[in-house]
């Protein structure tokens, strides 16, 4: 079946595109800084509230339950009202959200964790899908790059924290990533995306989609790999900071998760330019093994620099991954895609909401972080099974 979009015919509806383009990849990087920034805290509000190991696993699952509450409204929002809706209401949510976690309770804490989580679960998957639409057959090296501008915020998040604790000034570094935010989501009032799913003719391509008649084992295994990789991603870069602390690292343990979203973000570069010369299954399953060795190297480190070189491994080892998972959905479902999405982002923040908790509670019933981060692992392992069980799907 040809899918056929209608091309950006004038000079300002191409200029309309551009600038879309560019707020939602500055929209990108306030989201990576907000998604982000519990990790490089969590040492932070350990101490503040005197937290045990699951007691601060449940800011993880507060977070990710908030993320899957948003993913699940964002599929209503973007069928009903759009795109621009759904990024307002998004951004403004992720700002109430940052800007609660400097209360001194504990319970606000989370309520505000919940928060812009939820923010993040309805701007997220608005942005990813948004970018698929428009991009053609270019869409997995698009969604690449735009989440390169993720990870960037990624990597900013825990050096402007780190820097906030160095000069006491914490709390005033999360006001600021929560005023972006809210200025972000006023500028989405004034942007329209109308006729903004068009490509340009030399894009315009014969889209696969799966028949309801082929086995039900492929979405299935594509939603677990959506469930596996954010859940994998999330128990690495959230507990790097307090296993580098627990080596004994001291203040710096913040700025940890730094270096897995500087491993994330050099590969999503590096990514984007061999897509076009390479199968993505090969990059995928390559990836996930790097992944693999470096949460093997993360978890048995007894010095700061193994902790670098196994968060920057397993960084650049999931760098393509995600946003492969995404081009598979919109390439296999075509425009069926903004309505499953809502059930793949869906498990996809259950996997942030269940896996970093579950760390927290074998590392807790173990008496060792190390045992912990054997979930991540096997995260990597089952990811390279699913794989290979799409391997068929994935060369047709």
């Amino acid at each position: 079946m040809t899918t056929r979009m209608l091309p950006v015919s004038t000079s300002s509806e191409a200029r309309q595109l551009k600038v879309v383009h560019a707020a939602l990849f500055a929209g990108f990087v306030i989201s990576g800084m907000t998604a982000t920034i519990l990790g490089p805290s969590l040492p932070t509000f350990i101490a503040r509230w005197a937290l045990d190991d699951t007691q601060a696993g449940l800011f993880f699952t507060t977070q990710f339950t908030g993320s899957l509450l948003g993913v699940l409204l964002s599929s209503a929002i973007l069928s009903t009202r759009g795109y621009r809706d759904a990024l307002v209401l998004g951004f403004f949510l992720m700002a109430a959200g940052v800007a609660g976690l400097n209360s001194s309770s504990h319970y606000v804490a989370l309520l505000a964790t919940a928060l812009y989580g939820f923010g993040f679960g309805i701007a997220i998957p608005a942005t990813n899908l948004c970018i698929a639409e428009i991009s053609g057959v270019r869409r997995a090296a698009a969604l690449n790059l735009v989440n390169m501008a993720w990870g960037l915020g990624a990597i900013a998040c825990p050096v402007l924290l780190l820097a906030g604790l160095r000069a006491h000034h914490f709390n005033s570094v999360l006001l600021s990533i929560a005023a972006s935010a809210l200025l972000l989501s006023i500028f989405f009032v004034s942007m329209k995306f109308d006729n903004l799913s068009a490509k340009s003719p030399s894009t315009t391509t014969t889209e696969q989609k799966i028949n309801p008649a082929h086995p039900i084992h492929i979405p299935l295994a594509l939603a677990l790999l959506f469930y596996l990789y954010i859940g994998t991603e999330n128990g690495i870069s959230g507990w790097a900071a307090e296993q580098a602390h627990r080596v004994g690292t001291g203040n710096s343990s913040a700025v940890m998760p730094m270096f897995f979203w500087a491993g994330l973000l050099s590969g999503r570069g590096i990514s984007a330019l061999i897509l076009s010369r390479i199968k993505e299954s090969w990059l995928v399953i390559t990836g996930l093994v790097l992944s693999s060795v470096g949460t093997t190297c993360l978890l048995l480190a007894a010095t700061r620099s193994q902790v670098i070189l196994g968060v920057l491994l397993a960084g650049f080892g999931l760098a393509s991954v995600y946003p492969i998972f995404i081009s598979w959905l919109s390439k296999w479902y075509g425009e069926r895609a903004r309505r499953l999405g809502g059930v793949m982002f869906s498990l996809a923040a259950l996997g942030g909401a269940t896996m970093p908790w579950m760390v927290g509670f074998i590392s807790q019933h173990a008496q060792s972080l190390r045992v912990g981060l054997l979930v991540p692992h096997l995260g990597c392992v089952a990811m390279i099974v699913l794989i290979a069980v799409l391997r068929r799907r994935i060369a047709a």
